[in-house]
């Protein structure tokens, strides 16, 4: 079970400490870790191809989105939108925001952090550089693990980091968390030109 606000924080009358980096990726890990387990477990019959943890320019603590075959031919149908225009989006996926009760509670640590737009540019910069750490080690730790499966079923499924609206980031932490099987496709689709 994913630590709870409550368990975050400190007893009363103590003083409050900064969560680090290895405290964010921890609870980004046990969150997210229970938060897809749900989701798998509730849509045994789903293929998911699309498992990804967004996050806002401000680099928010995380919610989890997600789209499978099955969902994305139903959405297409439902709206009679081109499946390709949907494939990728996490906004329009039926499983957007899912498992908000674990990630939820995450964001109160991210928020007990300075907040990246309220510091001076280059600490800003570092910041922001450290929470999106924190959820790449998270993503790659969920991985280690089995979560997304192995083999070809692995190679299947595009899991990510993304800030949102797109940044040619969410490119880089792609490559370093995904096989090249599971690139090619969300590659000549959805990622953001690399930076120089």
């Amino acid at each position: 079970m994913p630590e709870s606000a409550a368990e975050a924080r400190p007893p009363h009358g103590a003083a409050a400490s900064v969560p680090t980096e290895a405290d964010l990726a921890h609870a980004v890990y046990r969150a997210a870790r229970a938060a897809v387990a749900d989701l798998f477990r509730e849509y045994p019959g789903h293929t998911f191809y699309y498992c990804v943890l967004v996050t806002p320019g401000e680099a928010y603590g995380p919610a989890l989105s997600a789209w499978s075959t099955e969902a994305l031919a139903e959405a297409a149908h439902r709206t009679g939108a081109d499946p390709d225009a949907l494939r990728w989006s996490y906004a329009d996926s039926p499983f957007c925001c899912y498992g908000e009760r674990y990630l939820a509670p995450v964001r109160e640590l991210f928020d007990a952090r300075p907040q990246v737009f309220e510091l001076p540019e280059e600490d800003g910069d570092s910041e922001y550089e450290l929470r999106l750490r924190a959820m790449e080690t998270a993503v790659a730790r969920l991985d280690r693990d089995g979560l997304f499966g192995s083999g070809a079923q692995r190679a299947a499924v595009l899991v990510n980091v993304e800030v949102v609206p797109g940044d040619s980031g969410n490119t880089a932490r792609a490559t370093r968390l995904n096989p090249p099987a599971a690139l090619s496709r969300w590659l000549a689709e959805a990622a953001e030109p690399a930076d120089e």
